[in-house]
């Protein structure tokens, strides 16, 4: 009986062995499928990284889709604007101002007419006659502006509002008028909204009361006559 009560105890010492056991693999299986479980919300979170990733790469080629076609349909509508702003202008002179790679800035920097460009810069109005488009000039000399009154370019620099209405007053916007136009006319609409006159001498072409002292100076956007006074607009 003692024999059989020891075999007894021992096999429920067994069989509890095994029921650890058991417990013990199927934690260890739980914990494995947990780890399972982690990896896969890692992976469904990578995947939503992806995607979103993907989403914003799309977003960004869109984008610059978009920015491209308006950068093609501005191109395209300043050529159209450039052939109308040319329209009317003789093929000749046009072939004329094509031979010239400098735009009427560079080339009034180039001659006798620091003041006058010192004074456009003051202005702002250098990335007008610096673009594309076409321009008529009328520049003064440095030594027109010598003729003014005293403290006249120091006064002006500081009132840029009546410093822009003379200078554009000198501009002719959308037209390129060589001297042999200008004979041929009695006045010009100018930039600045007034017409500026023109007459013909036995000296040659005035405008406003200035001489066209060198004519036809090419840019690759216009034309400039140099010219030996200041214009000033009519009084309104």
């Amino acid at each position: 009986m003692l024999f059989t009560s020891g075999c007894s105890q021992q096999s429920v010492e067994n069989e509890i062995g095994d029921i650890e056991n058991e417990s013990g693999i199927v934690e260890n299986e739980t914990r494995v499928v947990e780890n399972e479980t982690r990896v896969v919300e890692n992976e469904t979170g990578y995947i939503e990284n992806e995607t979103g990733y993907v989403k914003n790469e799309t977003e960004s080629l869109l984008n610059e889709t978009e920015n491209q076609t308006n950068r093609s349909e501005h191109r395209e509508t300043e050529s159209e604007n450039l052939e109308e702003e040319v329209e009317g202008v003789p093929q000749e002179v046009l072939n004329v101002v094509e031979k010239s790679d400098r735009n009427v800035m560079q080339t009034l920097a180039d001659r006798n007419f620091t003041t006058f460009v010192e004074l456009l810069n003051v202005a702002g109005l250098e990335p007008l006659l610096a673009e594309e488009g076409i321009y008529t000039v009328f520049a003064p000399t440095n030594e027109a502006f010598d003729e003014l009154p005293e403290n006249a370019v120091p006064a002006l620099e500081n009132n840029t509002g009546e410093l822009e209405k003379i200078l554009t007053y000198h501009i002719v916007d959308g037209k390129i008028l060589m001297e042999n136009d200008l004979e041929n006319m009695t006045s010009v609409k100018t930039l600045e909204g007034e017409e500026l006159p023109i007459t013909v001498t036995e000296n040659g072409v005035q405008v406003g009361g200035a001489n066209i002292t060198e004519a036809d100076i090419v840019a690759s956007n216009g034309v400039i006559h140099q010219i030996d006074k200041v214009l000033t607009p009519p009084p309104q």
